[in-house]
C-alpha cells in the first residue's frame, strides 16, 4: 500500500484518502489490486457512512490472516 508499508491495519483510515474521504490513487496505476477489485453493492454502503464504516469493520476482521489476531 503506497504509504502503508506494513498494510492497513483494520479500523485504521487508508492515509490515501483526502479531506473528502476519496482515494488519491483512484484510477492511477499504484493503486493496489485489492482495492481496483473491491466492487461495492448497496449492502455494503448502507443507508450512512456509520452503516459502511460497520459493514467495513466486519469485512476486514472476518478477512483477517490469523497471525494477526484480534484488533
Amino acid at each position: 500500500m503506497p504509504g502503508m508499508p506494513q498494510g492497513k491495519p483494520a479500523g485504521v483510515a487508508c492515509v490515501q484518502l483526502d479531506a473528502h474521504l476519496r482515494c488519491r490513487l483512484f484510477g492511477q496505476p499504484e493503486r493496489p489490486a485489492v482495492c481496483v477489485r473491491l466492487r461495492p453493492e448497496a449492502a455494503m454502503c448502507g443507508a450512512s457512512r456509520s452503516q459502511a464504516l460497520a459493514y467495513l469493520t466486519a469485512l476486514e476482521t472476518a478477512t483477517r490472516p490469523a497471525s494477526q489476531g484480534p484488533g
